[in-house]
């Protein structure tokens, strides 16, 4: 597995896998090409399908056209055999000759893949471990938690960097409770954040507490919306869930820094393990890999605080997944509102709950973590491509723009 840097990604919204890789992939291509008199760039399947609402022209078109003109090439009807986000990029001289032809693929969470035999160009694997089940053992061994054994694995910045990534967080959550307005794009859709943590107060502890979760989650999820600074965990469409969580928490029981980014490392590893044996590409196995791993990931980060033991926290993550599978990448317009936003905001509360559950038992239980991930993959390989990110089917179909 790779550094959880790479799952916990500084950026600007609104999608990890159709903004943040589209562009990176760019600025790749351009410093190969920096004199190339002009550009093509052709995007395939779930790319181009919900390409305009994820603003991937707009990313790839502002890296490329200040250097020389570029051209979008549409094509939502064809897929490349490897990922449904694919895309090739060509360079062109003066005589309009082509230079280079260059196919990569937006794998999810911002990362990007040149095909089967090169499952990411970005960086090596530093994890020995793949799975949950060789984690938990290697804990249960030792005697420690899963943050130490990130904390083994990663190089000694680590920490700075995850304090960077809670302080982005934060930042976040702050923005978007102050904000108000309608998002852009053709929903008309009207930001919530705030209402919701000024009804929140009202209430008396319990309703107080969900109420406020549900404000936070909707407050990084509608800053992602409109195209602000966010961190990917896992992706930018599932941005609310880890931060709301943690925020929550912090905020109601006096959590410490150290202790947060403790359990946002345990929160990585499990978002990790998810990336690399299954899929966080709702391109590739709808939201279940995006949504539902979050929600996994919350559900360990939690558990952990509480003082859960390793096979408690497995088993916190266990549900978080497994009470997601099946559900579809279905996004209205191709916009990451609706149902996206909305679904940032029930995941972190289904997360405390799976915290709860996992907490009044000993961690023992049949199905494990990784088999809900084996699970996750078949199922996403299962649905058909209308329902996974394509804009063709489930809630978005014929639908009419107001």
């Amino acid at each position: 597995m790779k550094s959880i840097k790479e799952l916990y990604r500084i950026g600007t919204g609104p999608s990890s896998s159709h903004t943040m890789a589209p562009r990176k992939a760019a600025e790749m291509f351009l410093e190969r090409h920096p004199d190339a008199a002009s550009f093509k760039v052709t995007l395939y399947g779930s790319l181009a399908a919900t390409g305009v609402g994820h603003m991937t022209d707009v990313a790839i078109l502002d890296t490329l056209t200040p250097a020389a003109p570029t051209e979008i090439i549409w094509q939502p009807k064809v897929f490349l055999p490897f990922h449904p986000n694919g895309m090739t990029f060509a360079a062109y001289n003066k005589t309009n000759k082509l230079i280079d032809n260059w196919t990569v693929y937006s794998v999810g969470g911002g990362a990007l893949s040149e095909g089967e035999n090169t499952p990411s160009i970005e960086s090596p694997d530093i994890y020995s471990m793949n799975s949950m089940t060789e984690i938990l053992l290697w804990c249960e061994n030792t005697g420690k938690s899963y943050w130490e054994y990130v904390n083994e694995c990663e190089e000694s910045d680590i920490w700075d960097y995850l304090n960077e990534v809670w302080k982005t967080m934060r930042e976040a959550i702050q923005r978007g409770l102050e904000a108000e307005g309608v998002l852009p794009g053709p929903l008309n859709l009207r930001r919530k954040a705030y209402t919701y943590h000024i009804k929140a107060s009202g209430y008396k502890n319990s309703l107080r507490s969900r109420g406020l979760v549900f404000a936070y989650a909707l407050a990084v999820s509608e800053e992602n919306a409109s195209g602000g600074k966010i961190v990917t965990a896992p992706t930018c469409g599932s941005c609310g869930v880890v931060p709301a969580i943690l925020h929550h928490l912090q905020d109601s029981r006096e959590f410490s820094d150290t202790r947060i980014l403790r359990a946002m490392a345990t929160a990585g590893l499990v978002g990790n393990i998810v990336k690399t044996n299954a899929s966080i590409s709702g391109a590739e196995v709808g939201c279940q890999g995006e949504v539902g791993v979050a929600c996994a990931m919350a559900s360990a980060a939690a558990n952990q605080l509480f003082g859960g033991s390793p096979a408690q926290i497995e088993y916190a993550a266990e549900m978080g997944l497994e009470h997601h599978l099946g559900m579809t990448c279905d996004p209205v317009c191709g916009l990451v509102q609706i149902p996206c936003i909305e679904r940032n905001a029930m995941a972190a509360a289904r997360a405390l709950d799976a915290n709860l559950y996992s907490s009044f038992t000993d961690g023992m239980h049949r199905v494990s973590f990784d088999r809900v991930v084996e699970v996750m993959k078949q199922t996403g390989h299962d649905l058909p491509s209308l329902y996974k990110e394509t804009s063709e089917g489930g809630l978005a179909k014929d639908y009419k723009q107001m």
